[in-house]
């Protein structure tokens, strides 16, 4: 019976492995996979609180719409000066602000409907000319 060689146990210094090759893969490859899994649930949590700050935007955007329309109802067809008049005069509950806690914004007219007024967010990052506009 023939008996396997194995790779004899002294090494000469020229012999050692360096680099990738002198690592202990059983150990690395756990820590490599728990590292990638945090990353991936740091980059969903992030994204996920956007898209949740998104929505409670909206909610607020259906609340201060109706107030909006209830104002020029009352007021014949005319907008109000801001939206601190609507909470002055009780069409406002609640401060219009977004999810990131900046106010919203009124233009009356509106420039997509010049009979009707828009009313929107900046969005996550706050710039008016960002493409992240909650409308």
């Amino acid at each position: 019976m023939a008996r396997k060689r194995s790779e004899p146990s002294i090494r000469f210094p020229w012999e050692r492995r360096t680099g990738l090759a002198a690592l202990p893969w059983a150990r690395t490859k756990p820590v490599a996979a728990t590292l990638a899994m945090m990353g991936l649930l740091l980059f969903l949590g992030a994204r996920e609180r956007d898209r949740a700050g998104i929505r409670a935007t909206r909610a607020t955007l259906l609340v201060v719409r109706e107030a909006v329309d209830a104002f020029r109802a009352d007021h014949e067809r005319r907008c109000p000066d801001s939206l601190a008049k609507l909470r002055e005069e009780g069409y406002l509950a609640i401060t219009a602000d977004d999810a990131w806690g900046r106010p919203l914004q009124l233009s009356c007219p509106g420039r997509r409907n010049p009979d009707s007024y828009d009313l929107l967010s900046y969005g996550p990052s706050g710039d008016m000319r960002g493409l992240d506009r909650v409308e």
